[in-house]
């Protein structure tokens, strides 16, 4: 007899969970059009997927703006990886091997999966995908990580200044 473990706490949590963290990505490795995208990247593309508003002239953020959101990127690294190891254990997407490393793109199934995706979440995943894609693929790795580092200390921060008007007030 076969024993299967369960996550209970990983199936009680849909949230932020990496199966939705890997929807997410079939969206943008489908925007992605089969370009082959590294992990780094794919942590980058994520944050900024989820929170579009951060950008200027981006559209609104599917999330709420959170405070301190930028620290998500610290935890997103495994979130990003498991998400894209479920994926990948479904055949939705492809990982190469070069001289680069691990990379992911997608197959034809990534396209005909989506394409069952009919809610207003994932039509705002569509929307923001190709945004993203237009607005950030043309950027080399170094430029991506130089405009991340420059803002990040910037995104979740407007919640420091209404407690530091708030506490003024008091």
């Amino acid at each position: 007899m076969v024993r299967v473990m369960i996550d209970h706490a990983r199936l009680a949590r849909p949230f932020n969970s990496p199966l939705e963290c890997g929807l997410r990505l079939l969206f943008v490795l489908a925007a992605a059009e089969g370009t082959s995208l590294d992990l780094q990247r794919l942590i980058f593309y994520d944050y900024l997927l989820v929170h579009s508003g951060d950008v200027p002239g981006g559209p609104v953020s599917l999330h709420p703006p959170v405070p301190h959101r930028s620290t998500e990127l610290l935890i997103r690294r495994d979130l990003v990886q498991l998400g894209l190891n479920e994926m990948f254990a479904r055949e939705l997407i492809q990982k190469t091997l070069d001289a680069r490393g691990i990379n992911y793109h997608s197959t034809k199934l990534t396209s005909a999966f989506l394409m069952l995706m009919q809610t207003a979440y994932a039509d705002g995943l569509r929307v923001r995908s190709s945004w993203l894609i237009s607005e950030f693929h043309h950027y080399d790795d170094s430029d991506l990580q130089a405009y991340m580092s420059k803002n990040i200390p910037n995104w979740g921060a407007e919640f420091d200044n209404l407690t530091a008007i708030n506490a003024l007030e008091l």
